[in-house]
């Protein structure tokens, strides 16, 4: 029994590892961003071994520095060091993204598959819900959330995570429509399969591919979103460094410090690229429309 469960695991990794190669062979530039995004993921959770320094704690001797030897990203109005306070907003920021795409996208899946495969006046009473949710823009969306809801880390998940959930449902939902027209979806209903065991077994599988590179997408839209309700003041509560809260502190100095607004934007900006052209690359790579093209 052991020899056999050792024996499924190494064919898993050979085949995961296998996949990893052609992924790689097939979109070298999305695999390029790929190994990006997980540095940034790597840096985030060994954020307190990495930091050379407490991000919260002041230095009143050491205010607003420019970069130099001893700080390298200069610190901040009360002495901080920015390094130390970046690399641990890293963590904070891709939590917070990472929960709030997972929760709004799988909310959106599981809709999805349950509006395309009952149809009727189902499905029509929750494309206008989608609809009214569409009309609104996702930033103004969660602002107003958040707003309503308070400041706080899971308050930003779940107002970013609503404005997600749409998107899930459209995408699914499509699959779903598509998926069960298929003969083994009409021979498991004419063995009298209920409608919950069709749609978890023979429709949900067929949308774990595209469930997977919309969150992918996704994470570089809830990034964004995040940094900007934490520079309006809305996201989370100081003194937990976030990127965007970092920016907006930079922008309400006297004085503007250009280390306090280049440091966290390039960061911003690297993981939004990151995510996005590897969930671009990952989309490619799972079109069978597009194997084997260039």
């Amino acid at each position: 029994m052991q020899q056999a469960r050792a024996a499924r695991l190494q064919r898993t990794l050979t085949r995961s590892v296998e996949s990893v190669r052609q992924f790689g062979r097939r979109s070298p530039y999305a695999a390029a961003w790929f190994v990006v995004a997980v540095l940034l993921v790597a840096m985030a959770l060994a954020a307190p071994v990495v930091a050379p320094r407490d991000p919260i704690n002041p230095n009143f001797s050491s205010m607003q520095k420019s970069p130099n030897g001893q700080y390298w990203f200069g610190t901040d109005q009360l002495g901080r060091d920015v390094l130390s306070r970046v690399i641990h907003g890293t963590r904070v920021s891709l939590f917070v993204a990472l929960a709030s795409v997972v929760l709004g996208t799988t909310v959106g899946a599981v809709w999805g598959v349950a509006s395309g495969y009952i149809g009727g006046r189902f499905d029509m009473v929750s494309q206008r819900l989608v609809e009214i949710l569409m009309a609104m823009p996702g930033l103004i969306l969660a602002f107003v959330l958040a707003l309503v809801l308070g400041a706080g880390m899971w308050t930003v998940i779940v107002a970013i995570a609503v404005t997600r959930v749409p998107f899930g449902v459209r995408v699914v939902r499509s699959v779903a429509l598509t998926v069960k027209e298929s003969v083994y979806v009409e021979a498991a209903r004419a063995v009298g399969a209920s409608q919950v065991r069709i749609m978890i077994r023979h429709i949900a599988p067929q949308c774990f591919a595209p469930y997977i590179v919309l969150a992918t997408v996704n994470l570089g839209t809830a990034i964004v979103t995040e940094a900007s309700l934490s520079f309006l003041g809305l996201g989370i509560r100081p003194p937990t460094p976030t990127w965007g809260s970092m920016l907006g502190e930079a922008a309400n100095l006297l004085v503007p410090r250009w280390w306090l607004v280049v440091f966290p934007g390039i960061f911003i900006t690297l993981a939004v690229l990151a995510f996005n052209l590897f969930g671009d690359g990952l989309r490619d790579a799972l079109d069978p429309r597009l194997r084997g093209t260039r």
